[in-house]
């Protein structure tokens, strides 16, 4: 797992991190009960504050991502293994709109009009 952030971007690092995190879970290169490393690792591998990268891992928890426990770390949630099947339908179903025109902001305005 690498962990990347932008330091030019206009995205908070805190969700950058977060970002990156759930980018490796729908990608399958993360698994429920894989450990993260330490908040304060990737602070000082990513040379920026630990409570950012603590932010991203409450964000992620809060999302049911992951398991946050004192002496355990940060651990991936057994609800995160359906995200990876869902990111092959997520793609399949891009690729079917782009066959058929549909622009990526009206199939995102879909997506949020089906999700209400």
């Amino acid at each position: 797992m690498l962990i990347t952030i932008d330091a030019e971007s206009a995205h908070p690092l805190f969700e950058q991190v977060a970002s990156s995190v759930r980018g490796d879970i729908l990608a399958g290169r993360l698994v429920p009960g894989d450990r993260l490393p330490t908040a304060r690792d990737v602070a000082e591998t990513l040379e920026i504050n630990v409570h950012t990268v603590l932010r991203a891992y409450q964000q992620l928890r809060d999302e049911g991502l992951l398991d946050l426990r004192r002496g355990r770390g940060a651990v991936i949630s057994a609800s995160a293994a359906p995200l990876a099947d869902l990111a092959h339908d997520l793609q399949a179903l891009v690729a079917r709109a782009s066959a058929l025109g549909v622009a990526p902001a009206t199939l995102a305005a879909l997506m949020k009009e089906t999700r209400s």
